[in-house]
């Protein structure tokens, strides 16, 4: 009856997600190495053994993500092994410890996925668990999903690349992965410019926060006057006023002037047989 019970509010859940229109992996349980893989890997410790909240629990070491959905409810396939844990706890069977990895605010499960389910389906919000924390170079937030882990791999190459002040790189957010690569490569460009200009080699710190400082945050405060740039976050706005300086004035450098004959144009609707200006300009409006 537990686990029937269980099996029931699995397939409830899934049935509430698509009526919300919430994202097809929203109750997907999260891989641990892709997350690593995406996060990049700095360091591990041993926490050795705490009361973790079952809710934190979102994760799956080695196993199939299948056999749990990301709320721990059970699959038919581990019907078998789960009743004999269930069985277990209901004769008062002291479990031992789960074996969990920590990863920003989430935990992934080594050992004891049916311990976790079933301490889910009888009301427990903590459980014993040995913990050790791979430290990462992006967090895990709690509402971290499979879909968003390219865009995540993309950003912490961005950031290898693009070394800014935490302030500063907290508001550089793109919202489609592919364009980080993009963005990293007009700020290094920038930054070879600069090079030649100075005569010496600036380091990647130095190019980073002279973006931001001299022409990121400049070029978004004229945006958020103008109105102008089309939806997500201020760095796909930038990103699209970036890419039309150059792709209609062939122009690498921002000044007042070049400022305004872009915004004229982008006003105007620029005439151009450029699929890619067609693009920007489309997501913009």
């Amino acid at each position: 009856m537990d686990f029937d019970r269980e099996r029931r509010r699995r397939a409830l859940s899934r049935i509430a997600a698509r009526l919300r229109s919430e994202p097809d992996d929203v109750s997907d349980m999260l891989p641990f190495e892709e997350v690593i893989d995406a996060l990049g890997r700095r360091s591990q410790i041993d926490l050795g053994i705490e009361e973790i909240p079952l809710d934190a629990i979102a994760g799956t070491v080695g196993r199939r993500p299948e056999e749990f959905d990301r709320a721990f409810r059970p699959s038919k396939r581990v019907r078998g092994r789960w009743e004999s844990v269930a069985a277990a706890r209901r004769r008062g069977v002291d479990l031992p410890p789960i074996e969990v990895y920590k990863v920003g605010d989430l935990y992934f499960v080594e050992d004891g996925h049916h311990r976790v389910s079933v301490a889910r389906a009888f009301g427990d919000t903590t459980i014993e668990a040995h913990v050790r924390e791979v430290r990462t170079a992006l967090g895990a937030a709690p509402d971290l999903r499979a879909s968003e882990l390219p865009l995540k791999h993309h950003e912490r190459v961005f950031r290898e690349r693009v070394p800014l002040p935490p302030a500063a790189r907290e508001r550089v957010r793109l919202s489609d992965e592919w364009r980080y690569a993009v963005l990293a490569q007009l700020i290094e460009a920038r930054g070879f410019r600069q090079s030649q200009a100075q005569g010496r080699l600036l380091s990647r710190a130095e190019v980073a926060r002279s973006w931001f400082q001299e022409q990121y945050v400049p070029i978004v405060e004229i945006l958020d006057r103008e109105g102008i740039g089309g939806p997500g976050t201020e760095t796909d706005r930038y990103l699209r006023f970036a890419m039309l300086r150059y792709l209609l004035l062939y122009e690498n450098e921002w000044s007042d002037e070049v400022v305004e004959r872009l915004i004229d144009l982008i006003r105007g609707d620029a005439a151009s047989e450029d699929t890619l200006v067609h693009q920007i300009l489309g997501e913009m409006h």
